[in-house]
């Protein structure tokens, strides 16, 4: 049995600003991520600090976070489906604050280890799955459907905002308090978001009669598949996602190859971050006019350039060419994430959303990591640069898929709940 998700009024869904349930949300996001940051600068410099660990294993912190995506992003998102979404929210934000809280004790008690480093990567990247996936699938029951595009807009915004300044913050709390108290911080900001999430008012349940978790992966799988826009919009979300992580795991070592000073790395990661700031900013306007399937073809063909200028950067003028085309391409992204995310919730029946969603992570995490790898084999056998033509080459003809589909975007159809069954 499925039972109806309560919505807000349909006069204040349109105005975020005075929907309470999205301002819990909001805020709830920002504690949650701020602390993410943290945690991404802090947790490797705990274990090369106070462990005096080795590259192969940060690198290794490193690839059991995003592992987390790729072994539970699907069956989360079928259990998800099952229960209620708030709850689950709540309970991996206390849980991470409990992990992550782990290490400064451990670290005070002079009894950490690498091993313990690495569990709670591992368990809080489950964690933030999780919680992601629940949060795309309950804000269709807190705003309505056609407010996702602003919803959207601002939650892209705000990671934007965070890849912009979220590290400093991370490298100022942690010249200021050390890296095992600013692990503390990043806990501090899980709890802080369960506090809010706790607040709100909303709650989509969508409890289904039990069936076999494989047959429930498999209607997500299906109902991304079948439909050619959720298709389309996967699949250019990976290309470009590995391409993307081509680029940045090449761009320190061509950097510092090049005699480029190392704050400027940081500086030329920020213009990605504002370009996306403001590309989110713009999607919404965007979107009403050209509609969303041209909208979503047509920047991606305007950044084609751009990202073929990208493997140029190098000293003097070059370096100047290649952080305006990161920005140039940052703000593409966000205008992409901000239209895309809203498309695939408003098509998708309530039922399966937390699937959907899964779906979605899982294709887009996993082409991250493939993209890491495929840098490092290029790397290695041709050069860094060639890798980074190499992912500059995906980033400028991933939006021939969305033009493939172009009218299935611009007219989407949104199914009956039993079609996706």
């Amino acid at each position: 049995m499925t039972e109806t998700p309560t919505r807000p009024d349909e006069s204040r869904s349109h105005r975020l600003s005075g929907n309470r349930d999205f301002r819990d949300l909001f805020t709830a996001a920002v504690a949650a991520r701020l602390g993410t940051h943290i945690s991404y600068v802090a947790v490797p410099l705990v274990a090369i600090e106070a462990l005096d660990a080795s590259a192969g294993e940060v690198g290794t912190l490193a690839a059991l976070a995003t592992a987390a995506a790729l072994l539970f992003g699907l069956p989360a998102g079928a259990w998800i489906d099952r229960g209620r979404k708030r709850r689950l929210m709540v309970v991996t934000d206390l849980a991470r604050a409990a992990l992550l809280a782990s290490v400064p004790l451990a670290w005070w008690l002079e009894a950490l280890t690498i091993w313990q480093l690495y569990a709670v990567v591992f368990l809080a990247g489950i964690g933030t799955t999780a919680f992601d996936i629940a949060q795309q699938s309950l804000l269709p029951a807190i705003v309505d459907r056609e407010s996702l595009t602003g919803a959207n807009a601002r939650l892209v915004a705000l990671d934007s905002g965070l890849n912009i300044g979220g590290r400093s913050i991370a490298g100022f709390l942690i010249a200021l308090i050390g890296a095992p108290l600013a692990v503390l911080g990043n806990a501090a900001g899980f709890i802080w978001s369960a506090l809010f999430v706790r607040r709100i008012r909303t709650e989509a349940d969508t409890t289904e009669p039990a069936a076999p978790m494989a047959r429930q992966i498999a209607e997500g799988l299906r109902h991304v598949w079948r439909h050619r826009a959720l298709r389309a919009l996967a699949f250019s979300g990976a290309v470009n996602n590995w391409s993307i992580q081509m680029f940045l795991a090449m761009l320190p070592l061509v950097w510092i190859d090049s005699g480029l000073p190392t704050y400027g790395l940081g500086l030329m990661l920020a213009a990605g971050g504002a370009g996306t700031f403001a590309g989110a900013a713009l999607a919404r306007r965007l979107r009403s006019r050209l509609g969303t399937g041209r909208a979503l073809w047509a920047v991606g063909a305007i950044a084609a350039p751009p990202a073929l200028c990208l493997p140029l950067v190098g000293p003097d003028w070059r370096v100047w060419l290649a952080g305006a085309a990161w920005a140039l391409v940052g703000s593409v992204v966000g205008m992409a994430n901000v239209i895309g995310v809203s498309l695939r919730q408003q098509v998708t029946p309530d039922p399966l959303l937390g699937r959907m969603n899964s779906v979605f992570r899982f294709a887009l995490m996993g082409a991250v990591a493939l993209g890491a790898a495929a840098a490092a084999t290029i790397g290695e056998l041709a050069s860094p640069r060639a890798a980074m033509w190499c992912g500059a080459a995906g980033m400028a003809l991933q939006w021939t898929i969305l033009y493939t589909a172009r009218h299935a975007l611009q007219h989407p159809t949104t199914p009956s709940p039993a079609a996706g069954q």
